[in-house]
């Protein structure tokens, strides 16, 4: 039987019901094994366009087809097919009656209303994809790996994908579960769901589909100006007076300062998200400090509620609190068995919010470190948590996205100016609530930074333009090391060329806890050894300053690079195939990417390297050293690269 409207196909294959729609310049199918199909948006949640669209129930002997954005999904048999100009973009898995396999496969679970889905498509020799956010053992290229769709620290599940044969692919699902890109098969699961819900367009170049999915899924917020700069950061700054001296001391040296920030436990207790008096006694007074010498102050928050914090009875009683299904209602173990807030419930994201404004925004303090975001468990048993809109297993990874629209709604209901906050996780849709995101808790190590590399591209691909990484990895790096000193150098050359320019990690040797001689609050918690540009010596100061000095020349173009991002959805850091999806070499290059439309960043990821191979497309390219311009076809060119210089191209 088929049903169909102005903008879509509703069939019924037996016991399956499947809905066929025009969704913003693509193709929405969502499918359910018995009963309706459940009105759940999750990130398809944008207002959809007046578009030209076209409906076929067969009745006319030209097919049975819904067709939108140049993108045709044509119904054969029992599964779909979609193409464009008559050719083949994509097709879900049809198999011989004989195995007895289906493209959309069900378990439902027994006694409930939700059910495991696995839903199958064709693999295509030669076919390059990309996306689907941040992972640590993935390539850039992700054909023939397998993806846990879940959130970690340092791994972010962006379920998009991005294909060289001009499709993009959105699984509109946050449901726990695998995607697995085989030689033979490509297969998405979900571990407990309501629906089959995934959304195709297609487009001519990657910026076309990259406009398609930031206009169905919601446009990145735009980048303030003033925040484009150094930001400061480092394990922790443990008192007032320690982060003063710091800002001070730029403010000496002549050294423009954006933003300074304070790490976690300047608080007493996890959930409190208040100034510990101990060691934070003037928060007004620091503010104003700040502000004078143009200086703004982030604070971290987690979303950790220790039972022992004064606002747990108001989170608790509120029902606010992410629930357990058996035992304690402890989801976290640090420094305390602590819960987690639900940022899924309306109520709760209203009521943690309105602590931050108490406690924070009297001061003027208006950025937030949205650290722990995924949220991180202990046990990641996805089964035993579960939030107000549903169990973890069925909704978890829309969680950081929740965890970002808390502050961002608060603060644009404020009137808050100028909205960007760091966050440690992300899924479809975080850029339109002020997120910042940043890879996580990484090691100090070139292989690390190789990782964060093709982590970047991926996550431009996924749909995130603002990204970054800490500079010089988090852990294991000893502020005397000589290895560790060049990779520093190295990657703050290569943060040069990010959304935003941040000095943070957890440098060695560390300061432990009893150094303070206290068990609460500022002194409960280890500090790193200092992080600032001055503190690897001079060599390393004097490059790095040069950076910074090349960085705040280039703030005009940083800016106009974040505000294109925002209105057309390509990435700030952009793998090569965005600027040059014809050259098929672009398709496979991991180690370097475009800047914005003119500039090609090749970093160094090897140590000791003083020179490395860069890809150049067909074009006359600049070297931002100076010096005679290279024109190549297409080929790759042996360049220097001396510690204080990574290998820059302006396009002509």
């Amino acid at each position: 039987m088929i049903t169909k409207t102005e903008r879509s196909l509703s069939l019924n294959f037996g016991h399956e019901n499947i809905k066929i729609e025009a969704w913003c310049g693509g193709i929405r199918v969502r499918a359910v094994p018995i009963g309706e199909i459940p009105d759940r948006d999750f990130a398809l949640t944008e207002k959809l366009p007046p578009e030209d669209v076209r409906v076929s129930d067969g009745g006319n002997g030209d097919g049975v087809f819904v067709e939108c954005g140049g993108l045709r999904c044509e119904v054969h048999g029992d599964h779909l097919r979609f193409t464009k100009d008559g050719r083949t973009l994509l097709e879900e898995a049809s198999y011989p009656w004989s195995l007895r396999l289906r493209s959309r496969a069900y378990r439902t679970h027994a006694g409930g209303d939700t059910f495991s889905v696995t839903v199958r498509f064709s693999a295509y020799d030669g076919e390059v994809l990309h996306g689907m956010g941040q992972y640590r053992d993935a390539k850039c290229d992700l054909k023939g790996t397998s993806l846990e769709l879940a959130h970690r620290n340092s791994q972010i599940s962006v379920p998009f994908l991005l294909s060289s044969r001009g499709y993009g692919f959105l699984w509109n699902n946050p449901a726990i579960g695998r995607a697995t890109f085989a030689e033979n098969v490509t297969e998405w699961y979900a571990e407990s769901t309501r629906a089959v819900d995934y959304w195709v367009c297609a487009g001519d170049t990657p910026a076309e589909i990259m406009a398609k999915y930031a206009d169905a899924v919601g446009h990145a917020s735009p980048l303030p100006e003033s925040l484009l700069g150094l930001w400061q950061c480092k394990l922790r700054y443990r008192t007032q007076e320690e982060l003063l001296e710091v800002a001070r001391e730029y403010h000496r040296r002549g050294i423009k300062l954006d933003v300074i920030v304070i790490d976690f436990f300047h608080w007493i207790y996890q959930g409190d998200w208040d100034f510990d008096p101990e060691y934070w006694p003037d928060p007004q007074a620091m503010v104003d400090e700040l502000s004078s010498m143009g200086t703004r102050l982030m604070v971290s928050v987690w979303p950790t509620v220790d039972p022992r914090s004064k606002n747990y009875r108001g989170f608790a009683d509120g029902g606010y609190l992410i629930r357990t299904e058996r035992g304690m209602p402890a989801v976290m173990d640090f420094n305390g068995q602590v819960g987690i807030y639900d940022a899924t419930n309306p109520g709760a994201r209203k009521f943690a919010y309105g602590i931050l404004k108490q406690n924070y925004g009297k001061y003027g303090i208006d950025m937030f470190w949205l650290d722990e975001a995924e949220p991180e468990y202990t046990v990641t048993d996805y089964d035993h948590y579960r939030h107000y809109i549903g169990s973890s297993l069925e909704v978890g990874n829309i969680y950081p996205r929740m965890h970002s629209m808390m502050v961002y709604d608060g603060q644009r209901e404020d009137g808050v100016a100028d909205i960007l906050n760091l966050v440690r996780c992300a899924w479809v849709g975080s850029p339109k609530y002020g997120a910042l995101v940043w890879s996580g808790d990484i090691e100090s190590s070139f292989r690390e930074m190789k990782v964060q590399l093709r982590n970047a591209l991926n996550m431009g691909a996924a749909g995130i333009p603002y990204w970054i990484s800490d500079t010089g990895g988090f852990y294991g790096g000893n502020v005397n090391d000589p290895v560790f000193r060049e990779l520093l150098v190295r990657w703050f050359q290569w943060a040069t060329f990010s959304p935003v320019l941040r000095m943070h990690g957890d440098r060695q040797p560390n300061i432990g806890a009893l150094a303070w001689g206290t068990d609460k609050g500022g002194g409960f918690c280890s500090s790193g050894s200092p992080n600032e540009l001055w503190s690897y010596g001079e060599e390393v100061h004097e490059i790095l300053k040069s950076y910074l000095d090349l960085r705040e020349s280039m703030r005009a173009y940083i800016k106009r690079t974040a505000d294109e991002s925002a209105a057309s959805g390509l990435p700030m850091m952009r793998a090569m195939y965005m600027e040059f999806p014809e050259d098929a070499e672009c398709w496979r290059l991991e180690d370097e990417y475009m800047f914005g439309a003119d500039y090609l960043v090749a970093p160094v990821t090897e140590y000791g390297a003083r020179e490395r191979d860069v890809y150049l497309p067909a074009g006359r390219w600049a070297p931002l050293s100076g010096g005679e311009a290279l024109v190549s076809e297409g080929e790759r060119f042996r360049v220097p690269a001396p510690l204080g210089y990574m290998p820059v191209f302006r396009r002509a």
